[in-house]
């Protein structure tokens, strides 16, 4: 009797084992890619190296070289020039080009944002619902709306994983070191750093306002790298596509200090834009007189916003994946 009451039992012990094994995955699963993780730090080192430019959240810049002073003695701004593809005001210059490559099956289009800034300061990070953390996302669109920015594009999407260095707007958010990052300095430059190399107090003391973590690097000292052999990426759900295929792609290049340019190449829609190699984008930035370049979240991701609208279009199908963050200029 005792034999068959095990019997009966041994299914049921089976199938709740399988149910908890299958609920315990999907959890995890949930709690990886789904479930919002806020993760913004207090540290002792964020508020004491905190930028004087910092306040109520949004970085203000101040610099005031270039204003006009009137007969009363005030001083005021000229007003901003806006036009469908450029944006002049004082301290900031934008201008915007499409730039279609190939025909056919080998088609690539992609858009370039050539960004003068008089004082990096101009050039600041925002997050998804203004939240640092992982899996809180929107549409780059909307982050950029909520900011008043007049030109963004997606950043590093750092809410996909849970480590690299992030500085952003001259606060220290996240220590976890994993890779070779790129690094905004105050003065307007931009180099690349081994984030197991360097601590993020150093970071901040010698005066660095952003980090973006990703890569790989494309363009080191002028010269456009030809060998992504030994570049790794993300094992996760996100990143199955080898590195060496064309795809939709973003990135950030510096020709001088507070000279930057932004690409932006659609990609995966057939007789449209097919996207690009790394090797590919690289040269794009090179040929632009890029002294350094660094690679951004690509894919779907890769978005490009002016003046209220998306400038290309995701994927070819004018629908915008969300991420957790967007690097932009306020309007």
């Amino acid at each position: 009797m005792t034999q068959s009451k095990k019997k009966t039992n041994l299914p049921l012990i089976i199938a709740l084992s399988v149910s908890l094994a299958l609920g315990t995955t999907l959890y995890a699963l949930a709690d990886r890619y789904l479930i919002d993780h806020v993760e913004v730090q207090a540290s002792t080192a964020q508020v004491t190296t905190q930028s004087p430019l910092q306040t109520s959240g949004n970085l203000i810049a101040t610099n005031q070289t270039n204003l006009q002073t009137t007969t009363s003695g005030e001083t005021e701004n000229t007003p901003a020039l806006l036009t469908a593809n450029s944006y002049q005001s004082d301290n900031v210059s934008i201008k915007i080009s499409q730039v279609v490559t190939g025909n056919g099956e080998d088609t690539v289009t992609y858009y370039v944002a050539d960004v003068l800034v008089s004082d990096i300061a101009y050039l600041q990070s925002a997050f998804a619902n203004g939240t640092f953390g992982r899996n809180i996302v929107d549409v780059t669109s909307n982050i950029a709306t909520e900011n008043n920015a007049v030109f963004a594009i997606n950043g590093d999407y750092f809410g996909f994983r849970s480590n690299g260095i992030e500085i952003r707007n001259g606060i220290l958010y996240r220590d976890e070191p994993a890779r070779i990052g790129a690094a905004i300095s105050a003065d307007g430059s931009m180099f690349f750093y081994d984030e197991t190399a360097i601590t993020s107090e150093q970071l901040l003391a010698d005066g660095i306002v952003q980090t973006l973590s990703f890569g790989p690097i494309l363009v080191e000292d002028g010269v456009a790298v030809t060998d992504f052999g030994q570049v790794k990426i993300d094992s996760n759900m996100g990143n199955r596509a080898s590195i060496a295929h064309a795809n939709p792609r973003t990135g950030i290049g510096m020709i001088e200090p507070n000279h930057y340019v932004f690409i932006v190449v659609d990609g995966r829609s057939s007789g449209y834009s097919r996207g690009v190699t790394l090797v590919e984008f690289a040269q794009l930035f090179a040929d632009l007189g890029c002294v350094n370049a660094y690679n951004l979240d690509g894919g779907g991701s890769s978005t490009m916003y002016f003046n209220g609208q998306v400038v290309n279009n995701p994927l070819g199908r004018n629908s915008e994946r969300e991420v957790s963050d967007i690097m932009y200029i306020g309007a």
